[in-house]
């Protein structure tokens, strides 16, 4: 990795510090962690906070919402072609396009997310959402984990990174 990727993520971690602390909460209360916050916390969306702090999208995630994000793991990151993720990171203007790409107005969760034929996303573009054999595909990203909530939405988790046209 090379040393911004680097540094960017360790900002990251940064921005949630006690989020552990934090997750432990009582179930019955309502999320006291946003968007951005939960994402860190859970360990492994490092790249997408690093890429959410290079693209300046950090402060717009962590506002009222509600947003719906569909978050790539770093394993989906990992899986795009080798130098991607470090040319991205240079060109502010693609990565909040593709990350922008990943969030929808709204809080929607998974039971009204299989009801959906495509939504539309934030940066303009609309994302194709089937149900095949029972699992929730977002464009050719399957949809692993849902329901994950924040005070400003919620977090469905992806295992590939989706790209707009």
């Amino acid at each position: 990795m090379t040393k911004s990727l680097l540094t960017a993520i360790a900002a990251a971690a940064m921005i949630a510090p006690n989020a552990s602390a934090q997750m432990a909460m009582n179930h019955d209360k309502a999320p006291s962690m946003d968007i951005v916050e939960t994402a860190v916390a859970a360990g492994s969306f490092k790249t997408l906070a690093a890429a959410l702090g290079a693209a300046d999208l950090v402060d717009a995630l962590k506002g009222d919402g509600p947003f719906t994000v569909f978050a790539p793991t770093d394993e989906a990151f990992a899986k795009l072609p080798a130098g991607t993720v470090e040319a991205l990171l240079k060109d502010k203007k693609k990565l909040a396009a593709i990350l922008t790409y990943h969030v929808v107005s709204g809080k929607v969760m998974a039971a009204d997310v299989v009801k959906l034929s495509s939504a539309k996303t934030l940066n303009g573009q609309s994302v194709s959402i089937k149900v095949m054999d029972g699992k929730v595909m977002l464009n050719n990203a399957n949809v692993v984990k849902t329901d994950i909530m924040a005070s400003n939405g919620v977090i469905h988790v992806i295992d590939t990174v989706i790209l707009p046209e």
